[in-house]
């Protein structure tokens, strides 16, 4: 049966999943690629992403051990990804042409179809390695139905940003949500659990565990 995932989702010791001012220059947000600095010297990171990663990380041997087990555990099993269209690019309002189609260049890391929400309509688009990206206007009920059939019983991972994981975890369809706590301050930005009562939603920490670079945390239900 299909379960709902969030693995290895950043957010700082004061408890924002991304920095403010998101574009093209900030991805995550001014100052929220500190949040992802653990997974990029681990050999998940540089085996998804080898080109990108020498650029980020250059020279660094890519390790294993804690961080590396849980980069890996967000791979596996995975039939379909679901994300907000924040995570897909910095664009907003209506489609102005097709010429974005994400970040990731040609051949993007997830090889399943992958489900943007968003509140305009766009045609599919196919990638090269199995991804294909479908634009879904009609709510995250939709767009986890749509996943949940092709994943055809693999489980779905829900990418981000940070309204996304928010609006699915207080709906209470979130089965499981693998927390990196980064050991950084940003001050500002979007809170991921801010009056959000995760106890009453029936999450409990089953799993939890540390490594020089951040803290584990796994949260089911």
């Amino acid at each position: 049966m299909s379960r709902l995932r969030v693995n290895a989702f950043g957010i700082s010791i004061d408890g924002y999943g991304a920095g403010p001012d998101q574009d093209l220059a900030n991805p995550m947000g001014v100052g929220g690629m500190a949040l992802h600095q653990w997974v990029l010297g681990t050999r998940t990171f540089q085996k998804m992403a080898a080109d990108f990663a020498e650029s980020l990380i250059a020279g660094q041997v890519g390790r294993d051990g804690v961080d590396d087990d849980f980069a890996a555990r967000g791979f596996e099993n995975l039939g379909a990804w679901i994300m907000g269209r924040n995570m897909f690019g910095p664009l907003r309002g209506r489609w102005s042409d097709d010429s974005w189609r994400g970040w990731w260049g040609k051949n993007p890391p997830y090889h399943v179809p992958v489900f943007v929400l968003t509140h305009h309509a766009r045609a599919p688009i196919t990638m090269e390695g199995g991804t294909t990206f479908y634009f879904v206007t009609d709510g995250i009920d939709a767009a986890l139905e749509r996943a949940k059939d092709v994943a055809k019983g693999k489980d779905v991972r829900l990418g981000g940003g940070v309204a996304t994981i928010r609006q699915y975890l207080t709906a209470g369809l979130i089965d499981e949500i693998h927390l990196v706590i980064s050991p950084v301050l940003l001050g500002r930005g979007e809170q991921l659990l801010a009056g959000i009562d995760t106890v009453s939603l029936g999450y409990k920490c089953t799993e939890h565990a540390a490594s020089d670079h951040a803290a584990h945390v796994v949260l089911t239900k």
